[in-house]
């Protein structure tokens, strides 16, 4: 079979698959918190020899980093993160972090995301409020006062550089490699009454699925001429 079958397949294997990337961004424009994923690929080429063929890889994912846009929400359980430190909340599988800082109080004081995941301190504990006094208020760094009193610290952590992210519940991840405290407040920190949306720009997603779907179509065009060609070939040697 001649290898430009394979290589058109090849492409077409990667571009399913960034399509499917691209709908799910686009799926979640509106989620708070989410981080866009992205692909990478690379050209694989045959070992030399007389003929070499360049392949597309099947490509490799990762979330995006990017900041997404801030609005003001006046909730004083609801925060923003300044620079790139991650919450750390705690699920049934495990400590996972998220930049969706909506909160909301338990009965007896326990802070929570609204799926109900403890919201953990820089300790790894629970934060924990008192139900009967007025709202709380959180500093840039995090600190949580209340009634005037000091109940400790949101946990605010960093990715640690070449880490591999991967998606856990909600909108949270999980990281390869643990996650280290943040110190630098001056950079990064916590802006209360705020919410950060989605780091997905829908318009430009929707271009890439225009795009997308365009290329699918060429290579689909190249696949059918390439089999007429090869039926009138047979059709030739059939008749000789």
């Amino acid at each position: 079979m001649q290898s430009n079958i394979y290589v058109a397949l090849s492409a077409q294997m990667a571009l399913q698959r960034r399509l499917d990337t691209l709908a799910n961004n686009v799926a979640n424009t509106n989620t708070v918190g989410f981080r866009g994923e992205e692909m990478s690929f690379e050209e694989l080429v045959t070992p030399a020899g007389k003929d070499p063929v360049s392949f597309v890889s099947k490509g490799q994912n990762h979330l995006s980093l990017q900041t997404g846009e801030v609005t003001q929400t006046g909730n004083p359980l609801d925060v923003a993160l300044r620079g790139d430190a991650f919450l750390a909340i705690q699920t049934p599988n495990g400590v996972a972090y998220t930049r969706d800082g909506r909160m909301q109080m338990t009965s007896d004081g326990m802070m929570t995301t609204l799926a109900g995941y403890p919201i953990l301190d820089a300790g790894g504990a629970p934060v924990q409020l008192n139900p009967n006094d007025p709202a709380p208020t959180i500093n840039k760094a995090g600190t949580i006062e209340q009634a005037g009193n000091n109940l400790g610290a949101l946990g605010l952590y960093r990715m640690p550089r070449g880490a591999k992210l991967t998606r856990a519940e909600g909108a949270s991840v999980v990281s390869d490699i643990q996650p280290t405290p943040e110190i630098d407040f001056l950079n990064n920190g916590v802006m209360q009454g705020y919410v950060e949306k989605s780091n997905v720009n829908p318009i430009l997603e929707m271009t890439h699925l225009i795009t997308i779907q365009r290329n699918f179509q060429a290579v689909s065009n190249m696949l059918s001429d390439t089999e007429s060609s090869l039926q009138d070939s047979l059709k030739t040697l059939a008749g000789s």
